[in-house]
Order: structure tokens, then sequence, then C-alpha cells
């Protein structure tokens, strides 16, 4: 206990000649501790903490970082204004009515730090735990974030200015009347707030969805609280009212793409023919090619129907799901062009709107072959699919009976019913292909 008392009794000295020194030498003391903590928070706390996010996989970490930290250099720098004007400063009365400042400060960084760790803890835990379907995009609803932030900050803003003794009630009272001229004033504008919090809770759409409003295609690449931004084929940037939006029938490319898949598109091609060709030609034909296309996913199946009996040509359309939207274009480039140098091998003609008399057949032996081949293998295609129809439609059926199970376990509900729905969408496809 001696060696303690000793010491404690070193530092009192210490502390009491320190205390008596000039303020001036006070000051610089200051500002050497204040660099001195800086150093140790930012290389012992930051940057570790940094690493650490980093090497994570998750994204909304990485986003949290920086703003936090910078809030928590700010609340050292002002401890350290307010501590250095207390001892240095200490015979003054001025600290005392600096304090509710000082508080004050503190709770807005405080309010500050909680709502930026909402804006991007939020919306990973809503993706997290939301259901993902059919009409389901990646990303969280925006109105549930901006509620609790907004609910945080008027907390805090009440405690901080209750601190400074100020009645936050008191202020809105009075400026009732005066909120309600500029309100009459800012009606549209008022009204396109509005219609974005109920965007928000319908969600007809997310950034990154292809959707067309009024004549406008393009992508939503900027949700905000008085319009949408839309940048269309042209790479114009489109800024539509909330308010024209939601009085408007809006068209989403990007939803209902089945098993969960939201960013799929449905690609159609059609391509006119000679009245001699084989059908079951020209259809394998367009359906290899459709088949060895990158773009085009492999479920569902592409298909390949006759439309139309046209003046001077038969009509086949080439139904195929390309996996993003946004290679649409380069799939039909691709596709046309295959089908182009493909026909010319196969010796499939694609007629020209005029009338020509032939006095004897077109077609070569080898030609006559190849047809009768794929008419061959059309008829084992279309087997093939028919027996395919009849599974999905046995498995559903299977299904369905073991879903009436009330004693089913609730995992293995769940899976059931999600295969329940690829089946659905399965047969679906088979019957509207028919």
């Amino acid at each position: 206990m001696g060696k303690i008392d000793d010491i404690m009794n070193t530092v009192n000295e210490q502390l009491s000649a320190a205390d008596n020194l000039n303020p001036f030498f006070k000051f610089g003391i200051c500002i050497v501790l204040t660099v001195a903590a800086f150093q140790i928070v930012k290389y012992g706390i930051v940057r570790p903490w940094g690493r650490i996010v980093m090497s994570t996989d998750t994204a909304w970490d990485d986003k949290l970082h920086r703003p936090v930290a910078t809030r928590a250099y700010f609340f050292l720098y002002v401890g350290a204004i307010q501590l250095t004007l207390l001892w240095v400063f200490e015979d003054f009365s001025f600290n005392e009515t600096l304090d509710p400042l000082f508080s004050a400060t503190y709770i807005i960084l405080a309010t500050s730090i909680v709502s930026v760790s909402i804006k991007h803890i939020i919306p990973m835990i809503l993706d997290k735990f939301t259901e993902k379907s059919s009409v389901t995009v990646s990303g969280s609803n925006p109105l549930i974030t901006f509620t609790l932030r907004f609910i945080i900050w008027f907390g805090g803003l009440y405690l901080a200015l209750t601190e400074l003794g100020i009645e936050l009630f008191g202020v809105l009272a009075s400026l009732a009347v005066f909120s309600l001229i500029i309100g009459l004033a800012v009606q549209q504008t008022l009204g396109n707030i509005i219609n974005s919090f109920l965007l928000a809770i319908d969600r007809p759409f997310e950034i990154g969805d292809r959707i067309e409003v009024e004549g406008t295609w393009g992508s939503v690449v900027g949700t905000g609280i008085l319009s949408t931004k839309v940048l269309d084929r042209d790479e114009r940037l489109v800024v539509i009212p909330n308010n024209t939006l939601v009085q408007s029938t809006i068209i989403n490319h990007a939803r209902g793409g089945g098993d969960g898949v939201a960013r799929r598109i449905s690609l159609v091609v059609d391509i006119g023919v000679d009245y001699r060709e084989k059908n079951e030609h020209v259809k394998l034909t367009m359906m290899q090619i459709a088949k060895k296309c990158e773009y085009v996913m492999e479920a569902p199946t592409p298909r390949v129907l006759l439309t139309e009996l046209g003046d001077f040509a038969k009509i086949f359309r080439l139904f195929a799901w390309v996996h993003d939207y946004s290679d649409e274009l380069l799939a039909r480039d691709w596709l046309l062009r295959t089908i182009d140098s493909s026909f010319s091998d196969e010796g499939i003609n694609i007629p020209y709107p005029t009338s020509v008399e032939l006095t004897e057949s077109i077609y070569t032996q080898a030609e006559k072959v190849r047809q009768e081949a794929a008419v061959r293998r059309m008829k084992q295609e279309e087997k093939r699919h028919l027996g395919e129809r009849e599974e999905a439609k046995l498995s559903f059926e299977k299904i369905q009976e073991q879903l009436k199970d009330v004693n089913l376990d609730a995992k293995i509900k769940a899976k059931l019913e999600e295969e329940s729905r690829a089946l659905e969408i399965i047969i679906n496809m088979f019957e509207s292909g028919d």
C-alpha cells in the first residue's frame, strides 16, 4: 500500500504543478494530448476495424465504416475542445454557459451515428429476411429506413434543443400557420413527396428495373422524394415526377419472370420461309440455333411455333428466354445472323414478296433427305415434349397430395411449395406452347 500511496502522491503533485502552469503551456499540452488521442483512435481502433471490415464478404459494413469513423473523429475533437476550455479557462464563467451547447453537440453526433447505422444495416436485414418470389427484385423498402431515421433524428433534435432550453413542440406550434401557407404554395411538390411514400409502400419497381411509362422506356437508375430517374435506350436521363407515376399505368418488364428470376426477359423472333419448306425442318433448325446461343436460357426450353400463313411465306416464331434484359439486343443480333447463315447451309429459302412460276422442283435429292430427317427428329422432339409435360403433371399432383398433410414439417412444406410453383410454371409453359 505504501508504494501505491507514493505513486498517487506523485501523480497529484504532477497534476498540481500542471494546474499552475501558464495558460499557453496548458493550451500546448492539450494540443499534444489531442493529437496523441487521435493517433490512438486512428491506429488502435479505426484502422483495425477497417481491416476486419474489408476482410468480410458483406458490403454494408464497408459503407458504414467511413461515416462512423468520421463522426468518431469529430466526437473526439469536440470532447478535446471542451476539456481544454475547462482546464485552461477553469476560472471563467462562460464554461457553464457552453456546457449545454456541448451536451447538445454530443446528442446530435450520437444521433447521426445511429442514423447512418440504420441507413446501411436495415436494408441488409430486410433483404435477408424478405421472401424471394417471381415479383421480387433485390433492394429493400426505403420507407422503413426513412421512417426509422426520422424517428431517431426527431428524438435527437428534441433532446438537443431541450439541453439548450428550447421547447421543440412550442416552435412547431408557432410555425403551424406559416407551414399551412407554405403548404398551399408548394402543393404540387408536397404531392410528389407523398406519392414517393406511396410508391415506396407499393413498390411497383425498384432500382435496375426496366419500366415503361407513357411511352418512356428505360431502366430505373434512381428514386427520390420528388421524382424518379429513368435511363432510356438512347442513354438519356428522363426525370418523371412521382405524381405522374402514381397516375399512370406502369409496365415493369423486370417482374414476373418466374422461378425468382426477375431480370430475365422473353425474346420473340419471327422468320418467314417458303411454303415448300418442311415445317419440321424449319422448326428443328431454329430450335437448335436457339439452344446454341450463349444468351438464351436452357430452362424454359426454347420453342418454335408456326404462327401465321402469310401471303407469300409461312411465319415461324421463336420463343426464348434471355438471362438478362440488358442482353436482349445482343441475343437478337446473334440469332438473326446465325439463322441467316444456317438457313443457307440447310437450303431453307426466305422468300421475297414476288410471284414466280416454277416448272420443276428447286430442291436437290440431298436437300430432300435433310428435310425428311428433320421431320423424323422433330416428331421425336414433340414426343419427348409430351412426355415431359405428363411427367411434370404427375409430379405436381403428387406434391399437392403431400401438402394436404397437416403434420408436415414447415421446412419440408416450404420446399414442396417451391417445387410446386416451379412445376406449375413448367406446365403452364407447355400448355401455352401447345
